[in-house]
């Protein structure tokens, strides 16, 4: 074989050699461009979402309030502000793919009492909200900056194991933060704040406050409802965060008393609310649903069945037969009468309907003798069920004159009619719990010179006693009033220091507590009579 010159060798050495063309399985193991981009674009979108979450939070005192700012992932953006637990308000303020939410974590006692002591400063406060907002905006932003790349740059470390492409991640995040806050600047709209959605409690704003329009045009007369709104909401906020005596247990029976609703439409959002803020196991109704018990009042009825939570519905003196016929159709919804009894969430309920029928409001002859005979049947229906070794936990009636011929047969009986709350242990011992109207007492809200307050309350049972061990008494003003209290009550057998043994029906006889916000406590007199309502 003729030997390759020296020469020629180095020659062919000082060239590069070119790399051969690449196999097919290497072709198909390789990622495609596109494939590459959106692996990098999702490590972007969780990296800076996981930031957000993690480090994007900034608390800013704004005014009496104290509240913590945060940038979240949204399709629609605007401004969603959550004032717990009274329910949310959602503002367009801008389009982009991130949302400020600003949750009021908060009232500041001292703050809020010395806006209401010197109302003079009221005149200062829209400059002080604007710099505290201005400052907390700030702030979130150059937080926001930090969490977002931060959390892209780790997150691309993570994956990728390269710190080039980590890098690359950051940076990526870093435009997609620029960019968004470009949009939220150029489609800023500060005219919504005039045109807000409001949820939860809060549905009823913009009847309680009215217009925003109207209360810019009437600054002075607002400055004066300011004051009286901020008085309110501190007492709200009070009540709930200085409850240290009873801490329901998370599996607590959790019982919603309704009652008087009166055809009031506003009603139904306010149960649902309080049935997920207060996470609900059921609802009770103790009647007067509706006003005339038609069969055209019946679609009123319709909502019941989305509440979240079962239905347990007595009849009342303004709910006709027809209008209990179309409940018991209905899904989720159990009528108690003639005593049959019924196991719902863990506790057994047994009632009867009223056995007036007087939309009118009319007082018929025998009509006090016609409640106590049907409280005498509903006493004698528990009474078989104890024998059966099936005992009755709660009653229920509408008119407190049938319920207190339970007296000694279940530890609690729950009432409305009287349109005011009231509570008191009865001579052997069953406790008597009568609801306000949850409707406000519908549209004869405005007959009166003060229009009755929307009433309702929580009761927290012991899940293996079944018991009652606590009541929150929640009343909202009626029509055209900006109030909101809670109060909390315990049956005196659940007081500190009390003995803890219950009476022979399961109930000690006594008063309930003191509320935390001033409420006075209901005494155990005897109900009074009052015209049918």
């Amino acid at each position: 074989m003729a030997r390759v010159p020296t020469a020629v060798m180095n020659l062919i050495h000082r060239f590069p050699r070119l790399p051969l063309a690449p196999t097919r399985r290497q072709r198909a193991a390789r990622p495609r461009p596109w494939v590459r981009a959106l692996g990098l674009v999702a490590v972007v979108l969780l990296g800076a979402w996981l930031g957000l979450l993690v480090v994007g939070n900034v608390r800013v005192p704004v005014g009496p309030m104290d509240t913590t700012m945060a940038l979240r992932p949204s399709f629609t953006g605007g401004t969603k502000i959550n004032v717990s637990p009274l329910g949310a308000l959602q503002l367009d303020s801008h389009i982009a793919p991130v949302r400020l939410d600003v949750n009021v974590d908060q009232l500041d006692p001292e703050r809020s009492r010395a806006l209401v002591d010197h109302p003079e400063r009221l005149s200062g406060l829209q400059d002080e909200v604007t710099d505290d907002i201005a400052r907390g905006t700030a702030d979130l932003a150059v937080r926001s900056v930090v969490a977002v790349v931060t959390g892209a740059t780790t997150l691309g470390l993570l994956v990728y194991r390269r710190p080039r492409r980590a890098l690359a991640a950051g940076g990526l995040a870093l435009g997609l933060l620029a960019a968004s806050g470009g949009s939220a600047y150029a489609s800023w709209n500060p005219d919504s704040v005039l045109e807000p959605k409001f949820s939860g409690l809060l549905s009823s704003a913009p009847s309680l406050v009215g217009d925003a329009r109207s209360i810019v045009t009437e600054f002075d007369v607002y400055q004066q409802e300011l004051a009286r709104l901020v008085t309110n909401v501190t007492k709200l906020y009070d009540a709930t965060s200085t409850l240290p005596v009873y801490q329901p247990d998370p599996t607590t029976i959790r019982v919603l008393h309704v009652s008087d609703i009166h055809l009031n439409p506003a009603s139904w959002k306010i149960i649902a609310s309080l049935v997920e803020q207060y996470q609900v196991d059921v609802i009770v109704d103790s009647g007067d649903t509706m006003d005339h018990g038609t069969a055209a009042e019946n679609g009123f009825l319709d909502p019941v069945e989305d509440l979240g939570a079962p239905y347990v519905w007595v009849r009342g003196n303004h709910d006709s037969l027809v209008t209990q016929r179309y409940l018991d159709r209905m899904r989720n919804v159990h009528v108690l009468d003639d005593g049959r009894a019924r196991t719902i969430a863990g506790l057994r309920f047994a009632g009867i309907g009223d056995p007036q029928f007087t939309p009118d409001r009319t007082q018929r002859t025998g009509a006090e003798q016609s409640q106590e005979l049907a409280g005498a049947r509903l006493a004698s229906a528990m009474r078989d069920q104890k024998r059966a070794g099936t005992p009755v936990d709660v009653a229920v009636v509408h008119e407190p004159s049938a319920a207190r011929e339970v007296d000694g047969t279940v530890p609690l009986v729950l009432s409305g009619h009287l349109h005011r709350e009231d509570t008191e242990v009865m001579r052997y011992g069953t406790r008597l719990r009568v609801e306000g109207s949850t409707g406000g007492s519908g549209l004869r809200a405005i007959e009166g010179k003060y229009p009755d307050p929307i009433e309702t309350s929580i009761l927290y049972f012991d899940r293996d006693t079944k018991r009652l061990q606590a009541w929150d008494s929640i009343e909202l003003g009626g029509l055209g009033l900006t109030t909101a209290e809670v109060s909390r009550h315990l049956p005196e057998e659940n007081q500190p220091g009390a003995d803890s043994s219950p009476s022979p029906s399961g109930s000690s006889p006594g008063a309930s507590s003191g509320s935390p916000s001033g409420t006075a406590p209901s005494s155990p007199s005897a109900t009074p009579s009052r015209p049918r309502s």
